[in-house]
């Protein structure tokens, strides 16, 4: 699991000094993912690397698991609506605990608002659980919140 997060740590390090001559948005924050199971809690990370695509990754932790997961959205503002932005996003998210490891792929859509005149940062969405593995499984009710502080 070292290697994993060291692995995690330094592409997005990479990626995002690389990247950030181009754009420059970058937050981190706290995520919280909830709802059908396990209510999850850790930190986040995400980089803007074009003006539309965008990088996040996660820890989190609950119900005696953690989980590592890496995704990529796309995002658009809402005319008219003053900070607030819609995305889509997949990818995938590893589950450590109870022994073994388990892979999801993690497809989202949610709500992004910027707040005016403050490096605040607030998310809301829908995302489902694909399980990949032996007795595949979905679950469908499960959302996720984000409080990010924009470097």
């Amino acid at each position: 699991m070292k290697k994993l997060f060291l692995l995690f740590a330094v592409a997005f390090l990479y990626f995002g000094n690389t990247a950030h001559a181009q754009t420059g948005s970058t937050s981190a924050g706290l995520t919280v993912d909830f709802g059908d199971g396990a209510t999850l809690v850790g930190p986040a990370l995400r980089h803007a690397f074009t003006r539309n695509g965008y990088g996040q990754a996660e820890i989190t932790f609950g119900g005696d698991q953690t989980f590592v997961g890496a995704f990529y959205q796309y995002q658009d503002r809402i005319r008219n609506a003053g900070g607030l932005n819609w995305y889509l996003g997949i990818g995938p998210q590893l589950a450590f605990g109870h022994g073994n490891t388990d892979f999801y792929i993690r497809p989202m859509a949610g709500l992004d608002y910027k707040i005016q005149g403050a490096p605040l940062d607030l998310s809301f969405d829908w995302r489902p659980a694909f399980y990949v593995g032996d007795n595949s499984d979905f679950t469908a009710a499960r959302f996720g919140l984000g409080f990010r502080f924009v470097f």
